[in-house]
């Protein structure tokens, strides 16, 4: 989870939290190379005093400025459609679960199995335990299998919300009359934090984005327990 003064991302969780990493890293690279290259030319023009008059046209420098930039954006397009085509891959899912967003809470449905349905609260801050996260724990958290594809529906009944999971790089928002789908899969256990939001009144932003639930993931033979 994200902690004070955190400069970077959060610890990926899911392959395409990696991808979405590397492609960062790649590209904050390249943004750091032509910044050094045009700190440096204007360090020179502004320090150098020598001029050259007679340079009526220079071509080839023309042409480098012009096929220069073009072999930079295509260094950066190409890893860029291919995490794209990543993200929008769909598997075949081990599991669904659809989301269904409410004012002040989620309702998870597990549809392989029957009847398993449940609602989840944020706990609040005054029957909060010790040692628990403020503004972000939940009565009952969702639970994924481990290294399995997970397609997750996810949908709202009146307002307009986004849930999102930062570090397995899913971030989906939810419409009303509209399920919109996105699958990811987890590469270790543990106990996730999804960012999540109500966003339809301006007036009630704040008070409504404590909307919080918890993702634990353990294994297939939990889920098939039920």
């Amino acid at each position: 989870m994200a902690h004070p003064l955190q400069l970077g991302f959060q610890d990926a969780m899911s392959p395409i939290m990696e991808e979405l990493l590397h492609f960062h890293d790649h590209t904050l690279m390249i943004v750091f190379l032509i910044s050094t290259l045009v700190l440096y030319i204007i360090t020179l023009m502004m320090t150098t005093k020598l001029t050259y008059t007679n340079t009526m046209n220079a071509q080839e420098v023309e042409m480098i400025w012009t096929i220069l930039p073009a072999i930079v954006l295509i260094t950066i397009a190409l890893p860029s459609l291919r995490v794209l085509y990543l993200m929008d891959e769909i598997n075949n899912p081990h599991l669904t679960i659809k989301a269904m967003g409410h004012q002040w809470y989620w309702t998870y449905e597990y549809t392989d199995y029957e009847n398993l349905e449940f609602d989840s609260y944020m706990i609040p801050t005054q029957d909060l335990p010790n040692g628990h996260f403020r503004l972000l724990e939940v009565d009952h958290r969702m639970v994924m299998p481990m290294e399995s594809p997970i397609r997750m529906l996810i949908s709202t009944e009146y307002d307009y919300h986004y849930w999102a999971v930062p570090s397995l790089g899913v971030m989906m928002h939810a419409i009303p009359a509209q399920y919109n789908q996105v699958t990811y899969s987890n590469t270790r256990t543990g106990v996730w934090m999804p960012l999540t939001n109500l966003s339809s009144q301006p007036q009630l932003h704040t008070n409504r984005s404590s909307i919080r639930t918890l993702i634990t993931l353990w294994s297939l033979i939990f889920i098939n327990a039920f």
